[in-house]
């Protein structure tokens, strides 16, 4: 179940709740009486060690597997990829 927090409006106050999110949310502060607005929240959930995504692919040149690699995009390599896409395909029929 997700923690939410909210805040107070009249006295400040920071209320945690864990609640389903099939609940309502809170309305009411429980120390003044006040309206409660639902805050926004930094997520704590951290993937950590290998195996994962971030960790071992992430950022990775798929030519050559060295994610500090500069990638080359030039004017002439991409002409040149253009020149074998249209020597390629087959001609067109009219």
């Amino acid at each position: 179940m997700p923690i939410y927090e909210y805040q107070c409006a009249a006295c400040g106050k920071i209320v945690e709740k864990w609640q389903k999110f099939s609940e309502a949310p809170l309305t009411v502060c429980p120390q003044c009486g006040g309206s409660l607005e639902k805050l926004i929240s930094a997520c704590s959930f951290h993937l950590k060690g290998s195996g994962w995504y971030v960790n071992d692919y992430a950022g990775k040149s798929p030519s050559t597997g060295n994610p500090e690699a500069p990638k080359e995009t030039t004017g002439a390599t991409a002409a040149k990829d253009g020149d074998k896409a249209e020597a390629a395909s087959p001609p067109k029929i009219k």
